[in-house]
């Protein structure tokens, strides 16, 4: 049965189905947190709550930690990239974990970024460290995932392309929010993974709705090819891909035919000349909603609500 954590700046919480209920332990990370769970137990069958609401929560995965992405693995964003989801490879990326921000917490654009970009995506948390070489199963899967939690990666796509690198334009502080809850599964519950629904909304109306059915690869053939070179350990947090209802959108096939042949710094002139004119990038004030549940609601992850500020 999944039990959902949640973190304020000094304490952990349970949610429980009439408020959340304190956690006693010393645990000051997440991957303290995730090997006491004898706590989280006694924490879900407290008695004693207080309502969620009284609660400042801030991200249920602790930082420094390691943040590893996944590139383009939703066949709906390859087709919108332009790209063929047949052929598409697995790729990763890093983030710093100084972008992880709260549920609630503002997202703050930099001075210098102008083109501002969201990314729902539904984050794997790990319970059991995996040094290289580990063999990922499906039968051994939920010995690793100990939960999930709702990230959004936020983008500054006018550094990102340009650069042809993810890790600066992805990883300035407030860009990947984390929460509100950190909801930990058991192994029939994960198997539920592709029922999840990714949505998110800027200003209430939707630009985000797809179930994990279109993600292109899952969890275990991630893990498989991510184990083959890079440890993890538990607390340590895997982004997995975003659907189709980003801002950005690949140019139709003659322009980026034509633009191919142009110097690189014309090329780009002329692609951001454009997107400014694109309504769907982030604004001072925008609203930011995110949230993944299935759509009977037996597992919920959440929703998160963050403002976008422009930086002075």
């Amino acid at each position: 049965m999944s039990i959902s954590v949640l973190r304020t700046a000094d304490a952990w919480w349970v949610s429980t189905p009439t408020g959340a209920a304190w956690v006693d332990t010393a645990a000051a990370t997440t991957g303290q947190l995730l090997a006491d769970r004898a706590a989280l137990a006694a924490a879900a069958s407290n008695t004693e709550i207080v309502p969620v609401e009284s609660l400042a929560l801030v991200s249920p995965v602790t930082a420094p930690c390691r943040v590893v992405a996944q590139m383009t693995n939703f066949a709906s964003h390859v087709r919108d990239s332009g790209g063929d989801p047949g052929t598409v490879p697995l790729t990763f990326f890093r983030k710093s974990s100084g972008s992880i921000s709260g549920p609630l917490d503002d997202v703050i654009r930099p001075a210098h970024v102008q083109l501002l970009d969201y990314e729902v995506e539904i984050g794997l948390v790990f319970g059991k460290e995996m040094p290289v070489g580990t063999a990922i199963t499906a039968d051994n899967l939920a010995e690793y995932v100990a939960g999930l939690v709702v990230t959004n990666d936020v983008s500054a796509r006018d550094v990102q392309l340009p650069k042809t690198q993810f890790y600066e334009a992805k990883s300035y502080p407030t860009f990947t929010p984390v929460g509100p809850a950190l909801v930990l599964l058991d192994a029939d519950e994960l198997k539920r993974f592709t029922d999840l629904r990714l949505r998110l909304w800027v200003n209430g109306a939707a630009r985000q709705d797809m179930t994990v059915a279109d993600m292109i690869y899952g969890p275990v053939e991630t893990l498989q090819a991510l184990t083959r070179f890079q440890r993890l350990d538990a607390g340590d947090l895997l982004l997995t891909g975003t659907p189709i209802g980003t801002a950005i959108s690949a140019p139709p096939k003659p322009v980026e035919i034509i633009a191919s042949l142009l110097p690189a710094a014309t090329k780009w002139k002329l692609f951001f000349k454009g997107q400014a004119k694109n309504p769907k990038y982030l604004r001072d004030g925008d609203i930011i909603e995110a949230a993944v549940a299935t759509d009977d609601g037996a597992i919920d992850l959440g929703r998160q609500r963050t403002v976008v500020r422009y930086a002075r």
